[in-house]
């Protein structure tokens, strides 16, 4: 009787274990979600910067070639800033 007692904690400890690792990264998930939704959308001319910036590094680094970002910039100005 002493050992199935014995197993009987052991599956409830590590049972019991398991819940609270998964309520702990659900809340942790809740609250990163929470911070994405909560946080200020940038303007439209902030966001084209940025966006202006990852595309020079990215030419800078060889990863496309000018002609590439320059259409892929007006393509994104277009859906950013409404034109078109």
């Amino acid at each position: 009787m002493h050992r199935q007692a014995a197993r009987y904690v052991a599956k409830t400890t590590s049972a019991a274990a398991g819940a609270v690792a998964t309520a702990a990264s659900s809340v942790a998930a809740a609250a990163v979600a929470a911070s994405i939704i909560f946080t200020p959308v940038a303007d439209a001319s902030s966001r084209m910067e940025g966006i202006s910036e990852d595309l020079l590094r990215a030419v800078q680094l060889n990863q496309i070639t000018e002609e590439q970002a320059i259409k892929f910039e007006a393509r994104l100005a277009g859906r950013i800033l409404g034109q078109g």
